[in-house]
C-alpha cells in the first residue's frame, strides 16, 4: 500500500494567499520526513478554495526541495492548455528528478477559466479526449504531428524525449481524474489509471474500478496491465487521540473554507450549479476516510483497498488550516499509520 498527500494549498477565511502556500510546501517537505510515498498538488484558478494555478510549476519546485518522494499533479487542467506544453513540462520533470514526477490530468470544470485562458466551452465539453490522446503520443513518440482543428501543426521533434535512458520507466506517469463512466471509459481504453475524488465512497469506487477493468479487457489491454493498474484513491486524514477529537478539528474548519473557496467559482456561460452544504459535506467525508485514532485510520485504509482494489491514496491533510496541525497530521501518519499498513 502506498500512502501520499493531497494539497490543495486551501486558503482558509482570515488566512492570506502567501500562508495558504507555504502550509502547502511546508507539509510536503514534512512528508518526505514522514516517509509517505506521495504528494499529490491540486490546481485551481482565481478562487480561495486552492491557491495554486500551476500544479506543474509547484511540482518543479518541491522536486527540488525534495530527494525521494513522488510529486505528482491532481490534476493538471488539460482543456486549458496546450497538451504539447504540458508534454514538454512533464518530460522535462521526468528526466531532471530521476522519474520522481507523476502527471495527473483532469477535464476541470465549465468554469470562467476556459474564457480567460481562450480555450472555449467546447475544450471542456467535447475536446478531453483529443487532448489526451495529443498529450500522450508527445510523452511516447520521438516525433508528432497534428492534423486537428484545435492543434494543427507539422510534424515536430519531441525535446526532451521522456524515454531517455536516464530514467528506468519510458516516460512519466500520468493518472486520469475519473468522475463519469465516460471518463472510465477513455482512461481504460488507454490503459492509464484512474485518480477517484474524495466525495465517493468505497461501493463506488469499487464500481468504477470494475467498470475499468471492463473497458480495458474490451479495448484489448493485458491481464497484467489490468490487475497491476495503480489507481489513486482521493480522502481525507485526519489523527487525533479520539476520534471525536478528529472530527471535531474538521468540522471546525474545514465548512468556512468550503463556503468561502466553493463560493468563489463562477461557471463560463452562466449555468446554475448546486453548492454542497459546507457542514454536510465535511460530516460526509469524515465517514468515508480515515478520521480519527491512528488504528482507526489505517483500519479504514486497509478496509477501502481491500473493497476496491485500489493501493494508493492521496489523503487531504491540511483539512485544519493550520500549519502547525498539519505537520503534526502528517507525522502521526507516517509514524503510527503508515507502520500497521501492509
Amino acid at each position: 500500500m502506498h500512502v501520499g498527500s493531497f494539497v490543495l494549498a486551501a486558503q482558509f477565511p482570515g488566512q492570506g494567499q502567501g500562508e495558504a502556500l507555504h502550509r502547502a510546501v511546508r507539509s510536503a517537505e514534512v512528508a518526505e520526513e514522514a516517509g509517505l510515498d506521495a504528494v499529490w498538488l491540486a490546481e485551481h484558478h482565481f478562487v480561495p478554495y486552492g491557491t495554486c494555478p500551476s500544479a506543474v510549476t509547484l511540482a518543479a519546485y518541491l522536486l527540488g526541495r525534495t530527494s525521494r518522494i513522488r510529486i505528482g499533479t491532481a490534476v493538471s487542467v488539460l482543456p486549458t492548455v496546450h497538451p504539447v506544453a504540458l508534454g514538454e513540462q512533464a518530460a522535462l520533470l521526468h528526466l531532471t528528478s530521476g522519474g520522481r514526477f507523476s502527471l495527473g490530468v483532469g477535464r476541470g470544470g465549465p468554469w470562467v477559466d476556459l474564457e480567460v485562458f481562450g480555450a472555449g466551452l467546447e475544450a471542456y465539453e467535447q475536446g478531453f479526449p483529443e487532448s489526451l490522446d495529443l498529450l500522450m503520443r508527445w510523452l511516447r513518440e520521438p516525433s508528432v504531428a497534428s492534423t486537428s482543428e484545435r492543434f494543427p501543426f507539422r510534424e515536430v521533434p519531441v525535446v526532451p524525449r521522456p524515454s531517455e535512458a536516464l530514467c528506468e520507466t519510458a516516460g512519466p506517469e500520468v493518472v486520469v481524474a475519473c468522475t463519469s463512466p465516460a471518463s472510465v471509459r477513455l482512461a481504460a481504453e488507454r490503459g492509464l489509471p484512474m485518480l477517484l475524488g474524495m466525495h465517493v465512497g468505497d461501493e463506488e469506487k469499487a464500481e468504477m474500478v470494475g467498470l475499468w477493468r471492463k473497458h480495458a479487457r474490451t479495448a484489448g489491454r493485458s491481464g497484467d496491465e489490468i490487475l497491476t493498474a495503480a489507481h489513486v484513491s482521493a480522502g481525507v486524514c485526519q489523527i487525533a487521540d479520539r476520534r471525536t477529537d478528529a472530527v471535531e478539528t474538521l468540522v471546525k474548519a474545514m465548512p468556512g473554507w468550503l463556503k468561502q473557496g466553493l463560493d468563489a467559482h463562477v461557471t463560463v456561460d452562466g449555468r446554475a450549479r448546486s453548492m454542497r452544504d459546507p457542514v454536510a459535506y465535511t460530516e460526509l467525508l469524515c465517514g468515508l476516510h480515515p478520521v480519527g485514532t491512528p488504528r482507526l485510520c489505517a483500519d479504514r485504509l486497509a478496509a477501502t483497498s481491500e473493497r476496491t482494489g485500489i493501493s494508493r491514496f492521496a489523503l487531504l491533510v491540511e483539512g485544519s488550516g493550520d500549519l502547525a496541525a498539519t505537520e503534526e497530521n502528517v507525522r502521526r501518519l507516517g509514524a503510527e499509520v503508515l507502520p500497521n499498513l501492509g
